[in-house]
């Protein structure tokens, strides 16, 4: 039987294309020929599959993606849109794939309802089915797509955090505290290093306000750039930053108590 519980199947266009992009760029992803790819709870209709397809095979041509989703009637309409290096299956965390694991399984908006003490048990569950050197991306992003944040892992346990938001009219990055992955959304409090994140990414996006006079990716590298002058360990480069992402060493956001290995 699936594993795991039904949830609204919200989707729609272009929504998950923050993501996307940066599966896109994963070595883990193109250090592969003909990557296995799965899109873990494509919800009420085959769009972002679809997507998530289209997206990677612009870099990797023989790209496989399997959509799978523990709805029987979603899986059957979904079905119809099946093309070459495109299935749909039934099931859920356990990620039935007959015997084959993944390079890249993609589980978005797919834990929000659950309580965070299941977390670590779904990640490690989910994990087991990748195959050597892979990666889960587990995370949530808004109704558009605009707001997004999610982790990676492998079978040794989480990380980084990526943050990836809409420069274009940002008030404050600490917008994306309410669609932070499950494990940390519950964690944005005084004494929690996301919390302490979060507060110096609000306090640096304010203090580089004149830079937006330039344009709004100038204001958001000069904010990453004061994350870093602080000692936050921030990963990547100017190229990523630009696009509005953020990402982190795990270890730097880790809440407190945390134990992959517990239970």
């Amino acid at each position: 039987m699936p594993i795991g519980s039904v949830t609204r199947g919200t989707t729609g266009t272009n929504r998950l294309r923050r993501v996307d992009r940066w599966i896109a760029q994963l070595p883990a992803f193109r250090g592969e020929p003909a990557p296995l790819v799965v899109d873990l709870g494509f919800g009420a209709s085959a769009t972002t599959t679809l997507e998530l397809h289209q997206r990677l095979a612009r870099v990797r041509p023989a790209v496989e993606v399997v959509g799978i989703e523990i709805d029987p009637e979603r899986v059957a309409r979904a079905a119809v849109s099946a093309r070459p290096g495109v299935a749909f299956r039934l099931g859920g965390f356990e990620v039935p794939l007959g015997g084959r694991s993944a390079k890249v399984i993609r589980a978005f908006n797919v834990l929000r309802q659950y309580d965070e003490s299941g977390v670590i048990e779904q990640w490690r569950r989910m994990t087991a089915r990748l195959a050597p050197g892979g990666v889960l991306v587990e995370g949530t992003c808004s109704e558009v797509g605009r707001v997004a944040s999610w982790v990676d892992l492998g079978a040794s346990g989480p990380t980084s955090l990526t943050i990836s938001l809409r420069l274009a009219g940002l008030e404050r990055p600490s917008i994306v505290a309410e669609r932070l992955p499950k494990a940390l959304i519950h964690r944005n409090v005084p004494g929690e290093r996301i919390h302490g994140l979060l507060s110096d990414l609000d306090r640096h996006w304010q203090f580089n306000a004149a830079l937006a006079s330039f344009s709004p990716s100038q204001r958001w590298i000069g904010t990453v750039r004061g994350l870093a002058s602080d000692g936050w360990p921030v990963l990547g480069g100017r190229p990523r930053w630009r696009l509005g992402e953020l990402t982190v060493p795990w270890t730097a956001v880790e809440p407190l108590g945390f134990d992959w290995h517990a239970g």
